[in-house]
């Protein structure tokens, strides 16, 4: 029980934190109204107050470095949809392979860690192929680094993993090992809350 508790308690912020967070996606959210046309903030706030325990994962994602923005809202579910909206890759999750079977395979030169383990401890997925080219419908992402995308397991049992970048105003797909890692390639995530 004591173990499930400490575990909870990592997962929360403190007052102090949950205001400076809000405060920071209240004014990306007011800054960045084509994202977001025809959603008002005091709803989206409403919600997150109900749901505290997603601002922590909120957190992590500017934490490192994705700008978590509204990009949605499920009106059957009932939830907002964020995305990491940084102009690039998130700089806190780039030089990493695509998952655990990825990085255990490399011989040398081992990252430290891998995308899908990354998103699951911080509480998101990443993009799917189709989210990201929503995504770039928004505006334009990763005109200089590119991002790992959900990989179908047809790909993946195979040994490779998808990415996505915007280049000469397209979104690109490329492929690559599961095991290849790059400074210019991190990924993104969603949330819903």
């Amino acid at each position: 029980m004591t173990n499930k508790n400490q575990i909870s308690n990592e997962k929360e912020l403190s007052l102090e934190q949950r205001e400076e967070l809000l405060s920071v996606l209240k004014a990306r959210f007011e800054k960045n109204m084509n994202r977001h046309k025809g959603l008002e903030w005091a709803k989206v706030q409403a919600k997150l107050n109900a749901h505290t325990e997603k601002l922590w994962s909120l957190n992590e994602m500017e934490r490192t470095g994705g700008e978590p923005d509204v990009v949605g809202h499920d009106q059957k579910k009932g939830e907002y949809i964020f995305y990491d909206c940084s102009a690039e890759s998130p700089k806190g999750r780039r030089s990493v392979c695509y998952d655990r079977e990825g990085l255990e395979s490399r011989k040398k030169h081992k990252p430290e860690n891998n995308a899908i383990d990354m998103a699951t401890a911080m509480g998101i997925e990443l993009l799917t192929e189709e989210q990201y080219r929503t995504l770039q419908k928004l505006e334009s992402f990763d005109m200089k680094t590119s991002s790992w995308v959900e990989t179908p397991s047809d790909i993946r049992e195979l040994g490779g993993a998808l990415f996505c970048d915007f280049r000469f105003g397209h979104v690109f797909v490329y492929h690559n090992g599961a095991s290849s890692y790059y400074g210019a390639r991190g990924f993104r995530g969603s949330l819903r809350v």
